[in-house]
Parts: structure tokens; sequence; C-alpha cells
């Protein structure tokens, strides 16, 4: 697939934005062809969760591909309803992983953003450039970054355009783990499938529950929870996992 490999990793699928001689820019076809993949994926009751990163160690994805855009014009990345990439506006129901193996700039970052969680290698670089190039990121960098990152950080992230070190994120909570280079697409890997031994449904449902509470006062928010509890008391996975404590032995989930 031209600009995509697509890997199996038994129930995780791993995304590599293979278009290093253009420090993994997206363009058009490779944004579609991301966004269909995410698509099967969230469809295929075989896959758990899905990683996201590029090709060689010097961009996990530089956003829009310029050239392209200079020669066709821009925004031919962005999948209506979907967003970039066929990930900045999408709702998922399944865990997606950002490895940032190099810079994630622009809408490479805007990308890393609206993944759950984001590793990054020791060198990685983080930025919204867009404003040097007389735009800003609309598709969700600075809406995200008004979420997680307090707002004089924020603001020096989207008016200069300037990248950010990957330590200077896992400080400010953008990044959850920092790691050597070599180690980072296994340590993604090795973190999926730790996950996925955990129920699915459960999973699920604590993703869901999040982004709803995100966006609602906590009263609401705790109703919701009570809501969710109830119907998670009684499934099949709990009853699995007590009787699995109870007994001293690892639980057997149901992975559909």
């Amino acid at each position: 697939m031209s600009g995509l490999i697509v890997e199996r990793h038994g129930p995780v699928l791993l995304l590599v934005i293979d278009r290093e001689a253009r420090r993994n820019a997206l363009d058009a076809a490779t944004s579609a062809a991301i966004d269909r993949q995410i698509g099967a994926a969230e469809a295929d009751e075989s896959i758990g969760a899905i990683i996201i990163t590029g090709s060689g160690d010097r961009a996990f994805c530089s956003g829009m591909d310029m050239k392209e855009a200079a020669e066709i014009g821009v925004g031919h990345g962005l999948i209506p309803g979907h967003g970039f990439a066929g990930i900045t506006e999408r709702r998922r129901t399944k865990p997606l992983i950002a490895a940032v193996n190099g810079f994630a700039v622009a809408g490479g970052f805007e990308i890393a953003l609206a993944c759950d969680i984001i590793i990054a290698a020791d060198h990685a670089m983080f930025g919204l450039s867009e404003v040097k190039r007389g735009l800003f990121a609309f598709a969700g960098g600075v809406q995200r970054l008004a979420r997680q990152v307090p707002r004089s950080a924020a603001m020096s992230i989207i008016m200069t355009g300037e990248p950010v070190p990957a330590a200077r994120m896992y400080e400010l909570g953008v990044v959850s783990e920092v790691v050597p280079a070599d180690q980072l697409r296994q340590r993604a890997l090795d973190l999926a499938q730790a996950m996925l031994q955990n129920s699915w449904e459960a999973i699920r449902n604590g993703k869901l529950l999040y982004e709803m509470a995100a966006d609602m006062p906590v009263e609401q928010g705790l109703r919701y929870g009570a809501a969710f509890g109830r119907a998670t008391l009684q499934s099949a996975d709990s009853r699995e996992g007590i009787a699995a404590f109870s007994e001293g032995r690892d639980a057997n989930f149901d992975r559909i």
C-alpha cells in the first residue's frame, strides 16, 4: 500500500507511515489509506488496539505534504467527518497509541494529540508549525492543547511554531513515556499487548466514559458512571474477573 505499511501483531494493528523521503508528510492518498485501515479495524472484532508510527528515525509525521498542497491545493488530507488522516475528528471505540519516532509537527502533532496514549522516542520533537506557513492548527491541535496543557505553555506552542522536546512534553503530561529510540516500537507493542490482557469491554467502556466525562460537569459524569457501573457489575467479564481473583488464576475474558 503506497505510503503506508500495515502489520498485524496478534490483536494489535500497526500502521507505519512510510514516506520517509518526505519526512512522513501525508499526501491525500496516504491519509485516505490510514482512514480506511482504522475504519476496518473498528469493524474487526479480532483487533483490540491500533498503533501508529512513522518510518525511520527522523519523523513521525510532518503533517500535510506541502509539495502536493502547492500543486493541488491544501486540505486534501482531511477526510470528511474524520479529519486529518481519518483520525483527528474520528470517534473511536478502540485504543490508538502514537509511537512518536521523530518530529511530530503540524498535522503530525495533531494526529498524536488525537491518540489515546503517546509514547515518544527520546529525540522526538513536537510542534504546531502551521503559523510559519500562514496557517494555524485548526484540525485539533489548538483545541486539544487547550484541554491538556496550561495556557502559557499552549500559547507558546501555538504562536511560535517552534518544536518542543519529548522530555518537555512528558513534563506537561502530553506524552506518557519517553524511551530510547531503538526501544520505541517494541515498547508500544508491549503496552498494547499488556493492555489487551484486560477485558476489552471494560477498556471500551472506560475510554467512552472518560471522553464523555471530559465534556460534562463532574456530577453528571458520576451519574453516567453509575449507569455504566451497574451494567459492568452484571457483565460476563466482571463475573470472570472476580472469579479468577478468588481462585488465584488469570482471567479468561471474552475478547469480542
